[in-house]
């Protein structure tokens, strides 16, 4: 049994909402998340659009069924309210290929660079950068940057070089990181699959670190834009009843598939790679979604100075090409 066919126990889930009523509690659960997690929560989505349903709850608590610097994003954006993560082990091989010294040290080789860091970016990277930025809105995050600025642009390397690219800008330094998840999502494999679908629709979701090296791809032309669709992750859901088409190649982690298919029951999916899965995205169980609730267990703090200053850049984020869900090769579904 793999781990993307649900282990849904509906007394464990019970419970569950039993326990989130009585605390008065919101469950926030990604994409990436196992089945289960994904039905027992009150809103399922991106780490972006999440945050912005924590910011907006009226809930005293949330449990963030995500990885931390999701759910230290909620805190920042939340300072006010107790945020939650189930399991302290559900990390992001991205945001560890940087901590806060080794840019303080980039930083200090580069006096006066501007420092866009990408949403998936712990709090303490965060802090120490200019702009965060999505990958729908990170061409527009640069291209509001006065030319003559030197950047600074991290952790993802496709991304940066998809940024690079695109934008024409040559004084944009790239960070050498990468998201484990994505190095299976190759232009050879993602042609193949396509090939034996000649008729299906093909959908990337921009707002993970695992399908970057696809939208990098694209702009190489490694990969044929052709009837291919770069969509937030209600773009990609209101997708399939956009279109005739009822078969489409979905480049991204493979946990998205659950809510494709639950909310197009008569449309079928195909994984660009079905090995294309996060271990830190499927850490959360229900059992411990109950514990995080029973005993008020993790709580993600971030340090007041440390939240300042990590706020400002994603406000910034926020403010530049709010539409996070515009493909980066032309005009896509507005909604997040």
């Amino acid at each position: 049994m793999t781990v993307l066919e649900a282990h849904y126990d509906p007394a464990l889930a019970a419970q569950i909402r039993d326990l989130a009523k009585a605390k008065n509690a919101v469950i926030l659960a990604h994409n990436y998340e196992r089945p289960e997690i994904q039905d027992v929560a009150d809103y399922v989505g991106d780490s972006l659009g999440l945050s912005r349903e924590a910011a907006k709850t009226e809930a005293d608590v949330i449990v963030f069924c995500g990885v931390h610097f999701m759910a230290e994003t909620a805190a920042i954006l939340s300072p006010q309210k107790t945020v939650l993560l189930p399991d302290l082990a559900a990390g992001c091989s991205l945001a560890s290929t940087i901590d806060a010294e080794q840019l303080r040290a980039w930083k200090a080789e580069h006096p006066g660079a501007v420092v866009v860091a990408y949403v998936n970016t712990t709090a303490e990277v965060k802090a120490e950068s200019d702009y965060c930025c999505t990958s729908g809105n990170a061409v527009e995050v640069i291209n509001a940057i006065p030319a003559d600025k030197e950047i600074l642009f991290l952790p993802d390397m496709f991304l940066g070089a998809h940024v690079r690219r695109e934008t024409g800008r040559d004084n944009i330094h790239v960070w050498m990181g990468e998201c484990h998840v994505h190095a299976g999502i190759d232009p050879e494999h993602i042609t193949r699959t396509r090939a034996q679908h000649p008729g299906a629709e093909f959908l990337i979701h921009p707002e993970c670190g695992c399908a970057t090296s696809v939208v990098e791809a694209m702009s190489a032309g490694a990969v044929s834009k052709d009837n291919a669709h770069i969509l937030s992750t209600e773009g990609m859901i209101k997708r399939p009843s956009q279109t005739h088409h009822d078969t489409f190649i979905v480049a991204t982690e493979i946990g998205i598939l659950h809510r494709l298919r639950r909310e197009n029951p008569t449309k079928h999916f195909i994984a660009a790679n079905d090995r294309a899965q996060c271990s830190y995205m499927k850490v959360t169980t229900l059992a411990k979604v109950r514990d995080a609730l029973l005993y008020m267990q993790h709580r993600i703090t971030v340090p007041d100075d440390m939240a300042a200053r990590a706020r400002t850049a994603i406000e910034r984020m926020v403010s530049i090409g709010g539409n996070t869900g515009v493909s980066p090769f032309g005009p896509e579904d507005p909604g997040e």
